[in-house]
């Protein structure tokens, strides 16, 4: 056993209730100096905390006394109080300080830090009676835990137990992470108790910890995304009987899907709880930078008022169902008192019949009331509207036609029994083919489509009573996701006028906030002709029947083909003076064209395969993809070139495809169009670059 495994043990020994044996004569509270032992507050299989006053200063603190088996010898108590100093050197308000370290009358090692008796994390609850949790709250507590775990991993410190029994709170209600008792600091290896089994509590453990591999900082953020998990939703994302069975859970079994009301933190988990360390946040400021991405998400006010609804509802139900089993209980003992009276007061002649001494007149008899209330119910009818309905869903007969669809035979049947289970199932399934319609309309860019089944399935709601809330969630949320796709694929393709259609159905379907980002987003998109922004070449926006392009103004210049060049070891192209008869005996190429160029002049003597080279490499150092502009492109932007004018090379073919067009006149040439042979450079001749939107 390492001794750094039993510097603290867990949050349980120090705040959770002692279980005692039935001993009359409980064991005596250690001796230490300048301290007055108060009681026991709890004990552990390696250490005893005790509640202390610190005589000198009169204030209270907890006192962890190390038990004598924990640390046998002198060797594993020195290299205990040394990992203790390590760890009393971190210095943050979200880490609980270590304020002594010293031994105790019989020698056994201990240390004091502040008692907080406020409790731990994981006695709050974030969550309401509906299931919903103060996101705000827990942002708030994940933030100071962000923190604590960036500056302990700073210095070389990664916890290994971080879990909501180890979060405690001052007096201020600040969290304070405790217990760095199992703390590992890079360069030790992985630590494991005697018994082999790794170190931390397995319902929060990453699963190379687990497995008792060598740990860093990124298992202590996999479990903090187990407790943020838990704190947004009352409970682990695992469940399991035992620990084993835990720790397999963690390392195998893929990430649950959080409940619809919180899908927006799914992808956020989906890092924060990813198996693999490398597909994990790298670090705390990562993950705090991610979570504060993930938007609070908030139901649209008719959701709110069909999800309350559906409450009251729920609680009426309730109570027709209580006043209907009294009822049927009254009668029940009613009859059968009434019963076992008559029996007892009638005697054996109860079973002889009267011999009629004379026609007794005709009697009405009214109906009996309890008949009529035990008889079954007539679901006969419900039976066969359900049955229809799953018929019309199965047809796809979703809104129409009128009088035969599925939305009208939900109606129906929530009218005949608003209580049945199927009927809400019925609701739910028309719910969710509704959402699959729409996110299929907004998909293919059919958005008067996409508003009425949007439409539709609201007014489901709101005709049967709040029934259907989750598929409404879930309709929302695809909605939500939808819509943010088809934002991302307009910015990315630089199609303002898809951005801006989206922005404006987004604001139809009540969805406020993101009609505001979107139509933001939408506005800063260039309109064509406008320059792009942030681009070093003075790129021009344009669009054409083929998409959007940003076509440079500069020519590429020698400072950027001299980084390419260097990049790739790519050999110069010979050079051609047209005209000269001297250009065998002095061959020019882009390093010395026959005359003087500063960096930033356009490169000129590269052929239209040099030119082609650098813009796939300009490409993949970029993330863009670049080529040559052809002469219709060329023409709607003119070039800007200082100092000589050079003509500048073209995708399009001369006489033959051996030969391209360059454009533009040169100092050489008054021509505005003029083939030449490709293979080769000319001192007159540059290249500018389109970029593919």
């Amino acid at each position: 056993m390492l001794v750094s495994d039993v510097i603290l043990g867990t949050f349980e020994e120090s705040c959770m209730p002692v279980h005692t044996p039935r001993d009359p004569a409980p064991a005596p509270l250690p001796e230490i100096s300048g301290y007055r032992l108060l009681r026991l507050v709890n004990h552990g299989g390696m250490s005893t905390v005790y509640l202390g006053e610190q005589l000198a200063l009169s204030r209270e603190v907890a006192i962890k006394v190390m038990m004598p088996q924990a640390l046998a010898d002198e060797v594993s108590r020195r290299r205990f109080e040394n990992e203790v100093r390590t760890i009393a050197r971190l210095e943050h308000p979200n880490i609980v300080r270590i304020h002594e370290l010293g031994r105790t009358r019989d020698g056994l090692p201990y240390y004091t830090m502040p008692y907080l008796a406020r409790g731990h994390l994981g006695l709050r609850s974030f969550v309401d009676e509906h299931g919903v949790p103060d996101e705000t709250k827990v942002r708030e507590i994940a933030h100071s835990l962000f923190a604590a775990l960036e500056y302990a991993h700073s210095r070389g410190v990664v916890h290994r137990d971080v879990k909501v029994e180890n979060v405690l709170f001052d007096d201020a209600e600040r969290p304070l992470l405790a217990d760095f008792g199992i703390a590992l600091r890079r360069g030790f290896g992985p630590r494991v108790t005697a018994a082999g089994m790794a170190v931390g509590s397995t319902a929060y453990m990453a699963p190379e910890q687990a497995r008792g591999e060598e740990v860093d900082g990124r298992a202590d953020l996999y479990s903090l995304g187990v407790v943020i998990w838990e704190l947004l939703t009352g409970h682990l994302p695992y469940q399991a009987a035992d620990a084993l069975s835990m720790a397999v859970m963690h390392a195998q079994d893929p990430i649950p899907k959080l409940p619809p009301h919180l899908r927006h933190w799914q992808r956020f988990m989906l890092r924060a709880l990813a198996k693999d360390p490398a597909q994990r946040f790298q670090t705390a400021a990562e993950m705090r930078a991610a979570m504060d991405a993930v938007r609070v998400r908030r139901a649209p006010a008719w959701l709110l008022r069909a999800r309350e609804r559906a409450k009251v509802l729920r609680g009426h139900r309730t109570a027709q169902a209580l006043a209907a089993a009294a009822v049927v209980g009254a009668i029940v003992v009613t009859v059968g008192t009434s019963v076992g009276l008559f029996q007892r007061s009638t005697g054996g002649d109860f079973y002889r019949a009267d011999r009629p001494d004379a026609v007794a007149p005709a009697v009405t008899v009214k109906p009996d009331a309890t008949t009529a209330m035990l008889e079954p119910l007539p679901e006969a009818a419900l039976q066969r509207t359900l049955q229809r309905g799953k018929e019309q869903l199965a047809q796809r007969r979703l809104t129409t036609p009128e009088g035969d669809n599925a939305y009208s035979t939900a109606v129906e049947a929530w009218h005949i029994d608003p209580t049945n289970p199927d009927v809400q199932a019925l609701i739910a399934s028309v719910t969710d083919a509704l959402a699959e319609q729409l996110v299929r309309s907004l998909g293919e860019g059919k958005d008067e489509r996409a508003r009425d089944y949007y439409t539709r399935a609201r007014d489901l709601a709101r005709q049967t009573g709040g029934a259907g809330a989750e598929a409404l969630e879930r309709l929302q949320e695809r909605t939500e996701q939808s819509l943010q796709a088809r934002m991302e694929n307009a910015l990315d393709r630089y199609d303002r006028d898809a951005a801006q259609s989206t922005a404006r159905l987004a604001r139809q379907l009540g969805m406020g906030d993101e009609a505001k980002r979107y139509a933001a987003q939408a506005a800063k998109l260039p309109k064509p002709g406008q320059t792009m922004p942030g681009d070093p070449s003075r790129g021009v926006f344009r669009e054409d029947e083929d998409g959007a392009f940003v076509i440079s103004r500069r020519p590429v210049d020698r400072g950027d083909y001299q980084r390419f060049v260097a990049a790739t070891n790519r050999p110069p192209t010979l050079c051609r003076e047209r005209a000269s008869p001297l250009r065998v005996l002095r061959p020019r190429n882009w390093t010395s064209p026959g005359f003087e160029q500063g960096p930033s002049d356009p490169v000129v003597c590269v052929s239209m395969a040099d030119a082609e080279a650098y813009a796939r490499w300009h490409g993949t150092q970029t993330g863009h993809r670049y080529r040559l502009p052809n002469a219709t492109e060329a023409r709607q932007v003119a070039s800007e070139i200082g100092g000589r004018d050079v003509s500048l090379w073209l995708r399009d073919c001369g006489r033959t495809c051996v030969q391209r067009q360059v454009g533009g006149p040169s100092w050489r040439s008054k021509e505005l169009l003029r083939p030449l042979d490709a293979d080769r450079g000319y001192d007159d001749v540059g290249f500018r670059l389109v970029r593919e939107l």
